[in-house]
């Protein structure tokens, strides 16, 4: 399967040290399967760095390596109360088990407004996921360890022009 990461700098070589911590699955490198979805990934790195470039790193991986039994992996089929309070307890940086890869949706920045009424108690868990549920929900893989990464091969960057 071909995989996608937006940033505003090409990636060959994944570099786990360079990787934000608190984020969604933790801290890890983060793919797609949707080119256009990487694409605005891209756009909000821009933003946020206030940078010019948007580029998409584009690699091939055997999703049946997820399947292998090799590696400690997580799956989230959808926005569920479980995946919320990971979620939730990733941004927070709150220590959990260690996979190699986690799938499941994006929590992106406009999802995380609903997240974070969550976090404070405004609402609860089911209303979270009922408003989650209107929205697009994409899907990430996170590569989160280097022996997952050993699994990404890198085919080529593409810059795009938005």
């Amino acid at each position: 399967m071909k995989l996608y990461h937006g940033s505003i700098v090409g990636v060959e070589v994944p570099d786990l040290q360079k990787c934000r911590s608190a984020t969604d699955f933790g801290k890890a490198f983060y793919t797609t399967t949707n080119f256009e979805q990487a694409v605005d990934w891209a756009k909000i790195k821009r933003k946020r760095a206030q940078a010019e470039n948007l580029v998409v790193s584009v690699f091939d991986f055997d999703e049946n390596t997820l399947y292998s039994g090799n590696y400690k992996v997580r799956f989230f089929e959808n926005a569920t109360h479980e995946w919320l309070d990971f979620v939730v307890a990733n941004r927070r940086g709150i220590t959990q088990e260690q996979y190699d890869f986690v799938t499941g949706p994006v929590a992106n920045d406009s999802l995380y407004a609903t997240i974070l009424l969550y976090e404070q108690g405004a609402i609860t868990a089911n209303a979270a996921i009922e408003r989650l549920k209107v929205q697009k929900l994409y899907n990430q893989i996170s590569f989160n360890t280097e022996k997952a990464l050993e699994n990404l091969k890198f085919k080529e960057i593409k810059k795009i022009n938005r």
